[in-house]
């Protein structure tokens, strides 16, 4: 078993990000409501293709770190 301090560096911690990057996409998801840097909440009803685009990101980059993990 891994200890604390191997976890956090790589290859590791890409796994941590990538699961946790899709995990926010997937709560995003069904909340109708994405957190975008710098601007504040986005919501699904008010603006659907860039709420859609962000989510897309999350998805998108935690796939990237998991594959980076692999």
């Amino acid at each position: 078993m891994p200890d604390l301090a191997s976890l956090l560096r790589p290859p590791y911690l890409f796994l941590i990000l990538g699961i946790i990057s899709i995990l926010a996409a997937v709560v995003f998801t069904c909340t109708g409501k994405v957190w975008v840097r710098f601007n504040g909440w986005l919501y699904r009803a008010k603006e659907p293709g860039w709420f859609w685009w962000e989510v897309a990101l999350y998805y998108l980059v935690g796939v990237w770190f998991v594959a980076d993990f692999l």
